[in-house]
């Protein structure tokens, strides 16, 4: 734990970057956020818009700043994004250190497209001279807000696989060990790989969000060309792909639970029933 507060850029989507935020303002820490919009954040957090797909407009930001979080937009991981010159403009920046948010997928799925781009991202921060931990995570518990409109209006959830789980991650685990790595220099060097406690599969996920909110939810299964119509909204084709191949047919890596949260943080993950609980309002 730092003797004095170090200031940190944190450079990501808002949803899951504000846990992390919170908890390194809570340590008193000086933390800029960084977004391409408008953002609420916690007293005593800066805030700058800035575009990750735009390293040089980076500079102000990373003047100065100790360490860096960084989790990539959807399109960064468009084949022909080159997030390697945001570790660049680090270097040049004079910051200690990168805390980068990965995906389990290198590792497991290795020869995917956006897979390859994401190792080759982790290799390049190896290479950089610069400080660095690596955080794989599953699925995101999170990725149920995908369901919370059908959830409030029609008290349905429709996705694919019904049948086939993982042990999807509680952000606020990601953001806790993130913070540990960003405060603890002894967790430098290390890969983590993040998941929950259990398998769940989306029906199971069906269950505790109709648990959370004290009303029946059905499920209704979609097919694989109806969900990747769905997420390519959101995300590059390619990475859509990627992520249906994990949740149809995982691998048995993709099903382990790991310890690393455990081993990070001195406590067992959260459960996807704890987070559907935390997160109810979203879904009434």
């Amino acid at each position: 734990m730092p003797e004095r507060p170090r200031p940190w850029a944190s450079s990501s989507t808002r949803s899951r970057r504000r846990p992390l935020t919170r908890a390194l303002a809570e340590a008193g820490q000086q933390v800029t956020a960084v977004s391409r919009h408008t953002a609420e954040v916690p007293d005593g957090v800066r805030h700058v818009m800035a575009d990750l797909s735009e390293p040089a407009g980076l500079k102000p930001v990373l003047s100065g700043a100790d360490s860096l979080f960084l989790l990539l937009s959807g399109d960064l991981h468009a084949i022909g994004a080159n997030p390697a010159d945001i570790i660049g403009e680090a270097v040049a920046g004079g910051v200690r250190g990168v805390v980068l948010l990965s995906t389990l997928g290198v590792v497991t799925r290795p020869f995917g497209t956006t897979r390859v781009a994401m190792r080759e991202l982790e290799d390049t921060l190896r290479k950089s001279g610069l400080e660095w931990a690596i955080l794989r995570p599953g699925g995101f518990a999170s990725n149920a807000l995908w369901w919370a409109e059908s959830v409030r209006t029609q008290r349905v959830v429709a996705a694919p696989f019904g049948d086939i789980g993982v042990p999807i991650v509680d952000p606020a685990d990601i953001a806790d060990v993130a913070a540990a790595c960003l405060l603890d220099d002894r967790h430098t060097g290390n890969a983590y790989e993040l998941t929950g406690p259990e398998v769940i599969t989306p029906r199971g996920q069906t269950d505790a969000i109709a648990a959370a909110i004290g009303s029946p939810v059905s499920f209704h299964e979609l097919t694989r060309d109806e969900a990747k119509a769905g997420m390519t909204r959101t995300m590059p084709a390619e990475l859509a792909d990627d992520t249906l191949d994990i949740l149809g047919n995982p691998s048995p890596a993709e099903v382990r639970v790991s310890p690393d949260v455990w081993q990070v943080l001195g406590r067992a993950p959260r459960s996807f029933a704890d987070w559907a609980a935390r997160h109810a309002a979203a879904f009434r």
